[in-house]
């Protein structure tokens, strides 16, 4: 199997499990990635959420805190500890959903 195998349009499983590296993503995906991903979090009753961005220049971060601003599903977040990845990391409380998902 070669790359040209896959197409950049396909479709990629990523495990929901409240954290999400979001080295591996285009820039140019964040804006749809880290909503729906959000809320599959919140559907599942995922309510704490830890997104890797690297310390870098802060620019992915920058971008990361500027999208969680307009994502209704958020209700605080804050840099990482030194135990969750300082400021590599940002760390998201969701909002709780009013129906709650069935056990």
């Amino acid at each position: 199997m070669d790359d040209s195998d896959f197409s950049e349009e396909q479709p990629v499983a990523i495990p929901i499990d409240g954290t999400l590296d979001l080295h591996q993503f285009s820039p140019k995906d964040l804006p749809y990635l880290i909503p729906d991903y959000l809320e599959q979090c919140q559907s599942l009753g995922i309510l704490q959420v830890r997104l890797i961005h690297g310390k870098g220049t802060g620019t992915l971060r920058r971008s990361v805190h500027h999208l969680l601003h307009s994502v209704p599903q958020v209700e605080s977040f804050r840099l990482g500890d030194e135990t969750s990845g300082s400021w590599g990391a940002t760390l998201v409380r969701l909002k709780r959903r009013d129906n709650p998902p069935p056990r």
